[in-house]
C-alpha cells in the first residue's frame, strides 16, 4: 500500500505529464478529453484550455479553464458538459497515474460540479470550473469544512476585558465636558 505522500507525487506527475504538445510513448499527442485536441492543428483555430490539481487533506481539487461562446453557455447542459470534461481529465490522472507508479488509485466525486462563466468580450467568454475527488487508500484527515480551534480568542477576550473604550486613562487632565 503506497503512503500518502506517494500517492500525491504520483498524481501530481500525472498531470504535469498532460502539458499541451506532450507526446506519449509511441510518439502521438497525449489525449486528455480538452477542446484544445479537437481539429487539426493546423487549419483550425485552437481553443485555449487546460486543467491544474489541488490538494487539501484527502480531497484532490481538479480546476477546468477555457475559452467558451455564449452559444455554447446557453445551450441545454453546460454545466452537464463541464462535468463530462472533469471526469474526462480524472479518467486520465487515473490512467497515467498507473503508468507513472504501476498502482491504481480510486478518485470519487463529492458534492458537484462549481462553473464559473465570465464575459472577455461580446464574442469571448472565459469559464472556470472545479470539482472535489475524495482520494481513496490516504491515511491523511479531510481538511474541507472542518472546523479549528481559535488561538487568538484568549488573548483578544484579555485585551477586551481591560476596557478602554469610553474610559479616560488617570493622566488625562482635561475637563470633562470638552472634547
Amino acid at each position: 500500500m503506497a503512503t500518502t505522500y506517494e500517492i500525491v507525487q504520483g498524481l501530481a506527475q500525472a498531470a504535469a505529464n498532460a502539458y499541451d504538445g506532450a507526446l506519449d510513448d509511441k510518439g502521438e499527442l497525449v489525449k486528455v478529453g480538452l477542446q484544445r485536441e479537437e481539429g487539426r492543428i493546423m487549419f483550425d483555430s485552437r481553443k485555449m484550455d487546460g486543467f491544474g490539481v489541488k490538494f487539501e487533506g484527502n480531497m484532490l481539487c481538479v480546476h477546468y479553464h477555457g475559452e467558451c461562446s455564449i452559444k455554447e453557455v446557453i445551450q441545454n447542459d453546460f454545466e452537464g458538459e463541464m462535468d463530462k470534461r472533469l471526469a474526462d481529465v480524472v479518467a486520465y490522472l487515473k490512467k497515467e497515474y498507473k503508468k507513472v507508479t504501476g498502482n491504481s488509485v480510486s478518485l470519487s466525486p463529492e458534492g458537484e460540479v462549481d462553473v464559473l462563466v465570465q464575459n472577455i468580450s461580446r464574442q469571448r467568454s472565459m469559464v472556470q470550473a472545479h470539482r472535489y475527488y475524495k482520494i481513496g487508500g490516504t491515511d491523511a484527515q479531510p481538511l474541507v469544512g472542518e472546523a479549528t480551534e481559535d488561538k487568538l480568542a484568549a488573548g483578544w477576550e484579555k485585551f477586551m476585558s481591560q476596557g478602554g473604550l469610553g474610559t479616560r486613562p488617570p493622566n488625562d487632565k482635561r475637563p470633562k465636558g470638552g472634547s
